[in-house]
C-alpha cells in the first residue's frame, strides 16, 4: 500500500508538525524556535521544516491539509519579495551608513524604523546580495559614491589563502623534520 504524502511528508508527519507548531505557538514559543527544535527532534534542517510549514499552509486546495489545519488558526503572511529597485535602494542606504562607520545591523534597524519583520527581511536580503551578488553591491556602491569595502567573498578568499599558506608551511616543516631525521640516521650509520 502506498504511503499518502503531502509535499514529501507522510500525512502523519504533517499532522505531527502542525500539532507541534500549534501547541508551541499556544505556549508562546516563536516559530523560529519551533522549527529548530522540531528539526532537531526529527533529524531535519530548521530551514527545511520552515519551508515545509509555509508550503503546507499555502496548499489549501488539498482536503487533507484543510482537515489538519481546521480550528488551528495557523496562517502564513503573504511573501512580498523586494523589487529590484527596492533592493538597490536598501543596499545603497546601508552602504552609505556603513561608510559612516555604522554597523550593518544598526543601519538596517534604522531603515526599518522598528518594524521587526521588515528588519529581518532587509537583513536577509542584504546578506544574500553581499554573498551572492558582489558585482551588484560594487555597482550600487560606485553609483552612490561609497568606497567599496571588501565583500564577503573577498574576505572568505583571503581566509582560504591564509589557511592554505598555513597548511603548506606545516607540511614543509613536517617534511623538513622527516628529512633531517633520515639525514641523521645516515650520518650515524643507521642507513643502508
Amino acid at each position: 500500500m502506498a504511503v499518502s504524502k503531502i509535499n514529501g511528508y507522510t500525512e502523519e508527519e504533517a499532522e505531527g508538525l502542525i500539532e507541534y507548531i500549534y501547541s508551541g505557538r499556544n505556549a508562546g514559543k516563536t516559530l523560529s524556535y519551533l522549527f529548530e527544535t522540531y528539526g532537531k527532534a526529527h533529524n531535519r534542517a530548521k530551514g527545511s521544516v520552515r519551508n515545509y510549514y509555509y508550503a503546507f499552509l499555502r496548499r489549501t486546495e488539498d482536503a487533507r491539509v484543510r482537515r489538519i489545519l481546521q480550528g488551528k488558526g495557523l496562517k502564513a503572511g503573504e511573501i512580498r519579495p523586494f523589487t529590484e529597485e527596492e533592493a538597490d535602494e536598501m543596499l545603497k542606504k546601508v552602504l552609505l551608513e556603513r561608510s559612516k562607520g555604522v554597523s550593518v545591523r544598526k543601519a538596517i534597524r534604522d531603515l526599518s524604523e522598528g518594524d521587526e519583520k521588515l528588519m529581518l527581511r532587509m537583513q536577509n536580503k542584504y546578506r544574500n546580495l553581499v554573498k551572492k551578488q558582489p558585482e551588484r553591491v560594487r555597482r550600487v556602491a560606485e553609483e552612490a559614491g561609497v568606497p567599496v569595502e571588501k565583500t564577503f567573498l573577498q574576505r572568505r578568499l583571503e581566509r582560504e589563502i591564509d589557511a592554505l599558506y598555513e597548511r603548506i608551511a606545516a607540511d614543509l616543516k613536517e617534511e623538513n623534520a622527516r628529512l633531517r631525521a633520515e639525514l641523521e640516521k645516515l650520518r650515524s650509520g643507521g642507513g643502508a
